[in-house]
């Protein structure tokens, strides 16, 4: 059985939408191109989107674990050289140089050590010749490491051929010099705008839905809520300084429930979960969980809350990977079991756990589950010897669960990203589908489970068996673009928002 895939529409989209928001921008006037990177939140990778200067399409783009530093243009070779690097906090600078290959559209990491060091800036002296200026390596007994630098010259003959992981640590030995650290982000952040007109910074959206009407809802990063009218148009939005979350519709559709997005501080800022009148965006009613929660639409219609975190010393903490259940007869989430001999900060290990759903709720208000109502049913991994880490899920119609999840390791390996379908008895596997990306978000219809990856693919699998229907790089021009957010709307449309904050209305018929 074939199924077809295709994007319909897209929403939000604009000049720059690949690189959140601007920190620095670098132009090579003679091949009119523009490199512009940028930032999509505080955890997310940075983005380097190559831009053409006449049609501001994409050309090329890369993503990096660190934080841009600086850019230059190859002078004759359609290369882009990138360096990246953070202070660790502690001791160290870290960093690393990217080559990209404009052509390509492919890039390699040079620095043969895999922390690297941290590059402040970059300038070709010539074809040939390279100049870097890098942070001291650590600030060890060193007051001036965060003022200071040193400068190296490297050598290549042809640098669009050279290996991964060449350039040594001997190679970046150079003399130390004063390094002021420059902020591009106003720079960058004035180009963009006045190049883009349409361009402003939208970033991942968390969640999606539509509603019978044809207006589409959705959470992201800086926004509580959104509304798109069927014609297109951006209806309403609500700021915020951290963000919505997941999304409740009312069975009436006259209104939503969101959680908003509160990270872990030091002033252990408590979370809230606001409704939303769906008319105009205004809050008209708010609960405050005891701790971190997930929001969702249980199976009757009505607003479940499920724990999404534990206890340490009488302290809420965030779980970081929480088990998500959508659609569900009943609350799923994952329940500690504290081990004897583990530090205390440790939250023990996880089991699936439910509570069943109040009858007659019909408040329309979320209640979290009563202590007394929990029921833990079994170890949350199925392999005795492994630790798995929370996702996203579902609840099939026959009341089985079907979830992602990844297996923690010190160093990862392939396969241990998985989507699984368990009985809710004992938590027995009926299929398991591995590959090496993280999930990034999942849903499902009578017969399918649509999951996103953090590589940018869209899995299609069989709900009865697990086997693969389809797969889908997503891609917008010529680049890829990572889903993060999954919704099959009543219709058998697919809801896709991506990191970069764009909304994808597609078709998956077969």
């Amino acid at each position: 059985m074939t199924y077809s895939f295709s994007i319909d529409r897209i929403l939000g989209d604009r000049s720059f939408a690949e690189i959140g928001h601007p920190a620095l921008a670098v132009a090579d006037g003679r091949r009119e191109l523009l490199a512009v990177a940028g930032t999509h939140g505080s955890s997310d990778h940075p983005t380097v989107g190559i831009y053409d200067t006449a049609t501001l399409s994409c050309r090329a783009q890369i993503r990096s674990r660190l934080g841009v530093q600086a850019m230059a243009f190859h002078p004759t070779l359609p290369l882009l050289a990138v360096g990246t690097g953070s202070y660790d906090g502690g001791y160290f600078f870290c960093g690393d140089l990217l080559l990209l290959n404009l052509k390509t559209g492919t890039s390699i990491s040079a620095f043969e050590h895999g922390d690297g060091r941290q590059v402040l800036d970059l300038e070709w002296l010539d074809e040939q010749r390279f100049r870097m200026l890098m942070a001291p390596s650590d600030v060890w007994q060193d007051k001036e490491a965060h003022t200071h630098g040193h400068t190296a010259v490297v050598r290549r003959s042809d640098w669009s051929l050279v290996p991964p992981r060449s350039i040594t640590p001997n190679e970046l030995a150079g003399p130390r010099v004063p390094a002021p650290r420059p902020d591009g982000r106003a720079a960058a952040y004035r180009l963009v705008t006045e190049l883009g007109p349409d361009w402003e910074p939208r970033l991942a959206v968390q969640a999606v839905e539509e509603l019978s009407d044809g207006r589409i809802l959705a959470t992201l990063g800086g926004v509580q809520l959104e509304c798109w009218l069927p014609s297109g148009e951006r209806a309403w939005a609500v700021p915020d300084e951290e963000g919505g979350r997941e999304i409740a519709v009312a069975r009436d559709e006259s209104s939503a429930w969101v959680s908003l997005v509160r990270p872990e501080r030091h002033d252990r800022r408590p979370q809230s979960v606001v409704r939303l009148s769906l008319a105009d965006g205004a809050q008209v009613d708010q609960v405050a969980p005891s701790g971190y929660v997930s929001l969702s639409s249980a199976a009757d219609g009505e607003p479940a809350l499920a724990p999404a975190g534990y206890w340490v010393q009488g302290v809420p903490v965030s779980g970081r990977t929480p088990l998500r259940v959508r659609n569900a007869s009943r609350t799923w989430f994952l329940s500690y079991v504290k081990q004897a001999g583990t530090r205390r900060s440790h939250p023990g290990v996880p089991w699936v756990a439910t509570a069943e759903l109040k009858s007659g709720r019909g408040s329309g208000r979320p209640v979290e589950p009563a202590r007394e109502d929990v029921r833990r049913l079994f170890p949350y991994s199925w392999v005795p010897e492994e630790e798995h880490f929370g996702g996203p899920g579902v609840e099939a119609a026959d009341g089985s669960l079907v979830h992602a999840g990844r297996v923690f390791r010190q160093r990862r390996r392939p396969g241990d990203s998985f989507v699984v379908r368990r009985e809710a008895s004992d938590g027995s596997p009926r299929w398991v589908f591995r590959t090496d990306r993280s999930a990034t978000a999942l849903t499902a219809d009578a017969s399918r489970v649509f999951t996103a990856y953090d590589g940018g693919e869209i899995v299609a699998l069989s709900l009865a068996d697990g086997t693969v229907l389809r797969r889908y790089h997503l891609t917008l021009g010529d680049v890829s673009v990572i889903p993060t957010a999954l919704s099959v709307t009543p219709s058998g449309r697919l809801l896709v928002g991506t990191r970069d904050g764009r909304i994808l209305v597609c078709s998956a018929a077969v």
